[in-house]
């Protein structure tokens, strides 16, 4: 061999080119547009493949056999990593609370219902300490059931049987999570560089909870709630307790709710800080090739079950850690309590003159006692006045208080599940919850054709029947599949009144609608949809092109019984960029508020782009505005939009209050005006492609093929029976 060609020496891949050292184009021009968000959890790469179906794998699983062997697992000790008590009941609970935990009202995203504390960063959160472990300890299960069911479902049951080994009645349980492969860039966890940095850069005001950044939640990097030290650190638990009844109502939980929450979920279990929490390892994603995933492994006296780091406040908060009773509010309510440091030193609470019978035994040594302990948030339970009151009610209830814990259980555990017709398996509750947004089955037996002929001939125009049929799907958050237009929800408050919704255009277009929905017996929800389906159908005949928007019946019609109109408010849009509305300036740019809103819909890159210029042609602006309207065929399903955006005729040239004018090169004649949102389908090197495929000659027939696709994908984003 020739030794010039001998390249043995060098490294076979460019350097750094697939790990995190590389520079990625994000790093080189860090205000480009990143649509990433848009091509998370593609298809290639799921192993499970395409043509997978949870929900029929689901139907192959065993439950009775997985619950029985979930009971026995939470006794079953293994020496790599003992049980507290010789049950791994407590730490099985904080998995499954910690997954589900990370949901947040604001947008639908964290949450439990994806399986995502398998990844970066959940799966190496400060707060997340140890579940590692937790996750290890049921992947004989997994292994044992395989693919008929998903590690989403896995985790949340693994918290509830713990519950009902300990003695509670729960409330429920249903399966239908589906796993995720990769972590969910989409998710805001906030701007800060460094785990637990102090809190005040989320605040306006750290001493106001309510203040602190949207859509954020917990009040520091890498927790789930609240610090159980204090605020940044600093026990004072009136101030925690503001922190906690914030955080909380942005998990969308209210004060009875909280306070069950915290007093159940601390009735079971063990804090660990007995050691030198600078020893640990690395969190899982910085460990060693050799940990295999596993991270804060701990040199010092074993590290595990008496001796274990992970929080680094240490002890449990009731006597009998394993049950599920009252000891909870005995202990805190029949003491006085002071501050002390754990072994760890952290800051927390321990009881004054404590009997020995009321002390927990050691985790591993039955025969010690131990010192109980409350955190911060604990002591606010008792010092804030609602809450206490709260929680007198309880003690004077015991069995109200297991009913409100076990149902505020399954709300954290379910929250972000969306429907109830979207859970499985035979402990689902009969009962409907508001928080779930009921909405009853709608008819399906009507004559569709009459009634598209009916609405042919209301005097609707084609813009109003578009978008009163796309603002009351656009809600619609894949995150927590919350939304869309099953309901029509778009005609009850507060939707009714929000600016975005246009609503005197909205009466308009629904006094027009409801009769044709009265006389053939057909949902409201179902001819908002319908008229869409017209307007469309109208406005590509206008094109030259005759297509039937496909439609699927069945939706019904929610009512305010069945609307918690103040949840609903986190679902009014401040922007939208389909229909070219902004309301008003935000820190963020209206092309980033656009990308949000395609990727909590479930959009895809060049699905996203269509609709758009689609939109535009369509004259479906927020008021009628003329940004973005790049045709002297408004109403006409054609790819004008994407023609003229890319014709070099043209120039661009920005004005005042960020709208742009384009204008004829040799004239200088302004031939439209554009926002950022119409001008980034140029500038995006990405979204250009995709606007180049539309502006081709050979388009045309594509452009509306498409356009009806991504339309009937949104009308129908919320129907999981179809």
């Amino acid at each position: 061999m020739d030794a010039k060609a001998d390249n043995s020496g060098k490294c076979p891949v460019m350097h750094g080119a697939i790990t995190e050292t590389g520079t990625t184009v994000m790093d080189w021009w860090p205000k480009s547009l990143n649509l990433d968000i848009l091509h998370q959890h593609d298809t290639k790469t799921n192993p499970l493949g395409k043509d997978f179906d949870y929900r029929e794998a689901l139907k192959t699983l065993d439950i009775e056999a997985l619950k029985k062997d979930m009971h026995a697992l939470l006794t079953d000790s293994q020496d790599w990593w003992p049980a507290d008590y010789g049950h791994y009941g407590g730490l099985m609970i904080r998995l499954a609370w910690h997954s589900a935990g990370s949901y947040r009202l604001a947008d639908g995203r964290g949450g439990g219902g994806a399986g995502n504390i398998r990844f970066a960063p959940l799966n190496s959160w400060p707060d997340n300490g140890n579940l590692d472990k937790a996750r290890r300890l049921l992947w004989p299960l997994k292994k044992k059931y395989g693919s008929a069911v998903s590690w989403a479902d896995l985790i949340i049951l693994a918290g509830t049987i713990a519950y009902e080994n300990m003695g509670l009645k729960t409330f429920g349980f249903g399966f239908g999570r589906d796993d995720i492969w990769h972590p969910e860039i989409d998710t805001y966890w906030g701007a800060e560089k460094e785990w637990l940095a102090p809190s005040d850069s989320r605040y306006e005001d750290v001493g106001k909870p309510d203040t602190m950044e949207n859509p954020l939640a917990a009040v520091q990097m890498g927790l789930i709630y609240v610090n159980p030290e204090g605020v940044n650190g600093t026990p004072d638990p009136m101030k925690t307790a503001a922190q906690v009844r914030e955080t909380f109502a942005r998990m969308a939980m209210d004060d009875e709710e909280t306070a069950a929450l915290t007093a159940g979920g601390h009735t079971v279990g063990k804090a660990h800080g007995n050691g030198d929490a600078g020893a640990l390892s690395a969190e899982p994603e910085a460990g060693e090739i050799e940990s295999q995933g596993f991270g804060w492994l701990n040199p010092n006296l074993d590290g595990k079950a008496t001796n274990a780091v992970t929080s680094g406040i240490e002890g449990a908060w009731t006597t009998n850690p394993t049950v599920f009773d009252m000891g909870y509010f005995e202990l805190l309510f029949g003491y006085e309590w002071e501050l002390t440091k754990s072994p760890a030193g952290a800051n927390q609470w321990q009881p004054v003159g404590i009997t020995e019978e009321h002390m927990p035994v050691d985790a591993t040594d039955p025969s010690v006692r131990r010192m109980p302990l409350m955190t911060d948030a604990d002591m606010a339970m008792k010092v804030d006045p609602t809450y206490r009151a709260i929680c007198e009610k309880f003690m004077a209830d015991p069995a109200y208080f297991k009913d409100t814990f076990a149902r505020a259980w399954f709300k954290l555990t379910h929250r972000d599940m969306g429907p109830k017709d979207r859970y499985v398996g035979p402990d689902v509750p009969a009962e409907d919850l508001i928080w779930m947004d009921p909405i009853p089955a709608g008819p399906t037996n009507y004559d569709i054709g009459a009634i598209k002929s009916k609405i042919a001939a209301s005097g609707l125009s084609v813009a109003e029947m578009v978008a009163t049929a796309w603002d009351s799907a656009r809600t619609y958050r894949g995150s927590d599949m919350r939304g869309g237009a099953n309901g029509a929800r778009i005609r009850l408050a507060p939707q009714k009144d929000w600016e975005g919704n246009e609503p005197a255009r909205l009466a308009k277009v629904l006094g027009a609608l409801e009769p044709i929905a009265a006389e053939y017996g057909a949902s409201l929800a179902d001819v908002i949809v319908l008229a869409g389906s017209v307007g469309i159908e109208t406005a590509a005949k206008a094109a030259g092109h005759d297509v039937t928007v496909p439609f699927e019946p069945g939706r019904g019609d929610a009512t305010d019984e069945m609307t918690d109109a103040a949840s609903f408010d986190v679902l009014e849009p401040l922007a939208d960029g389909f229909r070219n509305w902004l309301k008003k300036n935000y820190v963020v740019s209206p092309e980033e508020l656009l990308l949000d809103r395609a990727q909590l819909m479930g959009l895809t890159g060049h699905e996203m782009t269509v609709l758009l210029g689609g939109m535009r042609a369509l004259g479906a602006n927020y008021a009628g505005t003329k940004h973005g309207v790049f045709t002297d065929k408004e109403g006409a399903l054609t790819t004008d939009f994407f023609v003229n955006l890319t014709d070099m005729a043209n120039k661009w040239v920005p004005v005042d209050g960020g709208i742009y004018e384009i204008r004829d090169r040799k004239t200088d004649a302004v031939k439209w005006t554009a926002t950022r949102v119409d001008l980034v389908f140029g500038s995006n090197s990405i979204l250009r492609a995709y606007a180049e495929v539309y502006a081709q000659d050979d388009a045309h027939e594509k452009f509306v093929a498409d356009f009806v696709a991504a339309w009937v994908k949104v009308m129908n984003a919320d129907r999981f029976d179809v």
